[in-house]
């Protein structure tokens, strides 16, 4: 069953959006429009029970160039729950596994009169290109470059730290594991600053941190057990098990000891800290069972929420 988009009225919009590459500079004002309409839209669907017909007759491609099941299902459900036609580009099978060039690749989408592309790339930047060399008014939305940014990632956390702590000025949070190639720490990191959160503490061995430069309004914190300590949140980032070598650890388990969230430590943070990931978790590496699995876990959260956020993302682009 679809509602009518009359039925659904979205918070007053300023400064509408074309595209959504990154968080940087986005101001706080935008970013709490977003995470209102996502509010708004989950109430309307009855938490995805019923379908809104806000985009019918829009369509959106996933173009992933990386496999992601999660985030590109998000997306899809995302568009569909908004009455939007589906499309999933396999880049298996796609003319750019034979050499195409990605701009043409682009170009021929485009002539297919698509209304947005949701990519994701391995190298940073990719999504600005596309919005750089689109010859239509196609709307693109990043789900991911590089070690870049994931905007939309960055706008589900904040979300779910909202629900349960508005009152960012007063909030410490901490982002533990492999920040220096972690897209979605750039984009949390961004989200955070904008929202005005009192404290982002930055944790991870040595050789997977970034410069204080690049960060210069977080502190870096060496010890886990420190950088934990009082903490309101904590974002715990998957370990990519090609990176460890290039730590002084010598296997999961040693890093699980030194940087790993379990009971002991989630002691030592506020009370009632809440506990996050982006998914998908490794078990006894960057988090404990009881801790992914406890009261205080927000990470199911997380999933949910995704797709209300991208519903408000591909509204606010998209929505007539």
């Amino acid at each position: 069953m679809f509602i009518s988009s009359r039925s659904f009225e979205p918070p007053a919009m300023h400064s509408r959006l074309r595209h959504l590459t990154t968080l940087e500079n986005l101001p706080r004002s935008c970013i709490e429009r977003l995470l209102d309409r996502a509010l708004s839209m989950r109430d309307a669907c009855a938490h995805g029970t019923r379908k809104l017909d806000l985009l019918a007759g829009r369509t959106v491609l996933n173009l992933f160039f990386e496999p992601s099941t999660r985030t590109r299902t998000s997306f899809e459900l995302a568009a569909r729950r908004l009455g939007a036609d589906v499309i999933n580009f396999d880049i298996g099978f796609s003319s750019t596994s034979k050499g195409e060039e990605l701009f043409d690749t682009l170009h021929t989408l485009e002539a297919m009169h698509l209304d947005a592309i949701v990519v994701r790339h391995k190298v940073s930047g990719t999504p600005e290109e596309l919005v750089r060399h689109a010859m239509s008014g196609v709307s693109v939305i990043n789900a991911g470059d590089g070690n870049r940014a994931h905007p939309t990632q960055g706008l589900l956390d904040v979300m779910t730290i909202r629900e349960h702590r508005p009152d960012f000025e007063n909030l410490a949070v901490v982002i533990c594991g492999d920040i220096k190639h972690s897209r979605v720490a750039r984009s949390d990191v961004q989200a955070l600053t904008a929202m005005g959160v009192r404290e982002i503490r930055l944790c991870g061995p040595a050789p997977l941190m970034p410069t204080q430069e690049e960060f210069p309004r977080c502190t870096f914190v060496e010890d886990f057990d420190e950088a934990i300590g009082g903490a309101d949140a904590a974002i715990m980032l998957r370990l990519q098990k090609e990176r460890m070598s290039a730590t002084e650890l010598p296997d999961e388990a040693a890093y699980f000891a030194r940087y790993g969230l379990d009971t002991r430590r989630l002691a030592r943070a506020a009370k009632g800290c809440l506990v996050m990931h982006p998914g998908p978790i490794n078990r006894g590496v960057e988090i404990a069972s009881e801790v992914a699995d406890g009261a205080q876990s927000k990470i199911l959260e997380q999933v949910g929420n995704g797709v209300f956020v991208r519903m408000a993302v591909l509204g606010e682009l998209l929505g007539r």
